[in-house]
């Protein structure tokens, strides 16, 4: 029995051995993302996952509220903005790393109801009394909260809106879609990557056209306070070029430059 013992012994430490490289090459990478943008990098989180070895820990805001955060130190390693200003901001602030910065999608602004009907396709609807409230992300932390105010500012809606109280404020682009889909909202200005569902949007909708508002560029950045830059490095060269990743972020609602 004493020789098989040891047989054993050897053959798990052999393993061990094997394995252990394996284990090390492995890393957490804290990636800050934008709320329009977290449904979608949850899908491409396990396959980066499968395709690296590398596990993302996920962290979601508004791009002002992250921006604000990285500047009083948190320990992100990559940030996905939903803009392209804070990124270059923190380019030039030594915080974001020369040369990394690039666009990986390009959002859509959509006025959508979850009920069908409330919603015209010429979004007519902003100018009629058949709703109480709707619900927009706050336009100074949130680019689709600005984009929303370029449009209703474009319309002539704006300050009558405000003056009516009738704009229900959300701290990200999240909490707006959240207002509208349960209802604390009649119609809201929300991303269409939040909505759209196997190619098909529920409820009521209008797109509103792209000369209404500055195109909503969202940039990614590698982040100077990284301990880990060649991994953050290789997810970022996969978000922007590997196909599954692209044809993912395509069908959810976003354009890409490629």
């Amino acid at each position: 029995m004493q020789p098989s013992r040891r047989l054993f012994t050897v053959l798990l430490l052999a393993s061990a051995t094997c394995t252990a490289p394996l284990q090390a090459r492995a890393e957490e990478l804290n990636v800050a993302v934008a709320a329009n943008f977290l449904g979608t990098l949850q899908k491409l989180a396990p396959m980066y996952q499968q395709a690296s070895g590398n596990h993302l820990l996920i962290s979601a805001g508004s791009s002002g509220q992250l921006y604000t955060q990285i500047k009083q130190g948190a320990p992100f390693d990559v940030m996905l903005s939903a803009d392209t200003e804070r990124p270059t901001r923190l380019e030039n602030e030594g915080l974001g790393v020369p040369g990394s910065q690039f666009t990986y999608a390009i959002g859509t602004l959509v006025l959508w109801s979850p009920r069908p009907g409330v919603v015209d396709r010429g979004g007519r609807v902003l100018s009629s009394d058949r709703y109480h409230m709707i619900s927009i992300a706050n336009p100074t932390t949130a680019p689709y909260g600005a984009a929303a105010q370029q449009v209703l500012t474009a319309l002539g809606l704006w300050d009558q809106l405000n003056q009516s109280k009738r704009i229900a404020v959300g701290e990200n682009i999240d909490q707006a879609w959240q207002f509208a889909a349960t209802g604390a909202a009649d119609l809201g200005f929300v991303a269409l990557s939040e909505v759209t569902h196997g190619g098909t949007i529920p409820g009521s909708y209008w797109i509103p056209p792209q000369t209404m508002y500055k195109s909503i560029d969202q940039d990614a950045v590698l982040l100077t306070r990284t301990s880990k830059r060649k991994a953050a490095e290789d997810f970022l060269r996969w978000l922007r070029h590997d196909r599954r990743a692209i044809a993912i972020i395509k069908a959810a609602g976003y354009r890409v430059t490629q």
